[in-house]
């Protein structure tokens, strides 16, 4: 529907917390000065650089529900667990595969070996399942077992996938036990069953981080909160739908071009504020850093319609926008096997292609974008990709227009019209509420009737 832009408030001079880590991918960003536990910087606060520690606070109004990698399969989860792992490779500013904890890697002439040679001197975050207490080398076993237990049944992660049907099988169809191999502490190799262009990038996802043993051993089930990685930060507390802390890992592998030890904050704050407005009233009080999103109600008070930034917060916060990996999208449910009576009937009507097409036309996305959006984000008329990726075509993919009229003329070949309207269900969270009341209303100027149904966040995400 929409290519979104992020509209973010974060803290300024900040932090490369590590090359993936937070500023790459948040594009619109109003930013303030840096934060430090005690004062604004040190010549102010009468404090010295020793004694100024330098947390980043930021808001994740969607709770946690696992700092383990192998349930990393909402953005919230995904945030934090970046800056606790490691995978073997990263996207770089590209969106290109690049090493990370390996080195280098190459590919077999017929594509179906990968062989990863690791990156010395990485180790494990200190912790109580290592003998005395302190992290360890990561070895190629340890990916070894990290995707094995992906695609352990006992597991359940929701990240199988990204192995199964893809690497090496026995005569069975299960993963082979030759798939991952550790040809030595330093060398892994992936034996795929055929070829498979997308696979380095499959490897950059939260999901093929990788894991010590001995943690998920000591803790069992209660690993998702006691977290141990490679990466940037380490665990240090997390109070459930409160706030999680995250203290810098001293022996992180990486340093800046320049040499500088990463990361450059010492902690990293993340609360848990549900409502919306409560969140941005929180930052405008200086107790936040960053801002995923200005969200309805917040967004008028601190942009115009033309996603200008007010006046009165002129000098106080610098915009930056750059195109966001995301699109905003309208999801049918057309399986109506296990659906009965107005949902069942729905399902039916949404798999007329003449009626998805209706429902396709009768948008009007220029406008939504500038008066409900205050233009923070563009029509998505070119398909599903989002413009920030270099398959972005719209040449290629010219998608769908405003055309009410047209619209109309589907619905009335699918038998939809006055005498018999076409009625939907139309389900969303609050913070999209306004978006789904324009909806109704373009769709009411054609003829359907749609009855929004407003959700939490969780409840909403099941239903999907």
């Amino acid at each position: 529907l929409l290519q979104r832009y992020i509209l973010s408030i974060v803290c300024m001079a900040l932090f490369l917390a590590r090359q993936a880590g937070f500023l790459r991918v948040w594009p619109i960003i109003l930013a303030v000065g840096l934060l430090a536990l005690g004062g604004c910087g040190g010549s102010s606060s009468g404090l010295s650089p020793e004694q100024v520690r330098r947390v980043f606070r930021y808001n994740q109004p969607e709770a946690l529900t696992s700092l383990d990698p192998a349930f990393t399969r909402n953005q919230a989860n995904i945030w934090a667990v970046s800056q606790l792992y490691n995978g073997l490779l990263e996207l770089d500013s590209t969106l290109q595969p690049a090493p990370a904890l390996a080195r280098r890697y190459t590919i077999s002439p017929d594509g179906l070996t990968y062989t990863f040679w690791l990156r010395p001197g990485v180790k494990f975050h200190d912790s109580e399942a290592f003998t005395e207490g302190k992290g360890r080398p990561v070895q190629a076993a340890d990916f070894v077992y990290s995707f094995k237990r992906l695609l352990d049944p006992a597991t359940a992660s929701p990240g199988g996938w990204i192995f199964r049907g893809k690497v090496l099988e026995d005569n069975k169809g299960n993963s082979s036990d030759t798939c991952f191999v550790a040809a030595n502490d330093s060398t892994l190799r992936i034996h795929l069953k055929e070829p498979f262009i997308p696979f380095l990038s499959i490897l950059t996802m939260p999901y093929a981080f990788v894991v010590p043993h001995e943690a998920v051993e000591k803790y069992g089930k209660d690993f998702r909160e006691h977290p141990v990685g490679t990466g940037p930060f380490q665990f240090k507390l997390w109070d459930t739908g409160n706030v999680l802390l995250l203290h810098k890992n001293s022996g992180y592998w990486r340093s800046d071009a320049q040499g500088n030890e990463l990361p450059y904050l010492d902690a990293v704050q993340i609360s848990f504020i549900a409502d919306r407005k409560t969140e941005f009233l929180t930052f405008l009080q200086g107790k936040l850093d960053f801002l995923s999103g200005i969200r309805e109600g917040s967004r008028d008070l601190v942009m115009n319609q033309d996603g200008s930034i007010r006046a009165d917060f002129q000098g106080r916060f610098t915009v930056q926008k750059t195109p966001y990996l995301n699109t905003e999208y309208l999801g049918f449910q057309l399986d109506s096997a296990n659906l009965t009576g107005e949902q069942a009937a729905q399902g039916r009507a949404l798999r007329d292609r003449r009626v998805r097409q209706a429902l396709n036309y009768a948008i009007n996305k220029p406008e939504l974008v500038a008066y409900v959006l205050n233009h923070v984000g563009v029509p998505g008329n070119s398909g599903f990709v989002p413009a920030a990726l270099p398959s972005f075509s719209p040449a290629k993919v010219p998608g769908y227009t405003y055309q009410p009229q047209k619209a109309r003329q589907l619905l009335a070949a699918a038998g939809y019209g006055p005498a018999r309207p076409l009625k939907l269900r139309l389900s969303t969270v609050a913070e999209r509420k306004a978006v789904g009341e324009y909806l109704q209303k373009n769709w009411a100027d054609v003829g359907v009737q749609v009855q929004i149904d407003i959700n939490q966040a969780a409840t909403q995400q099941e239903l999907v």
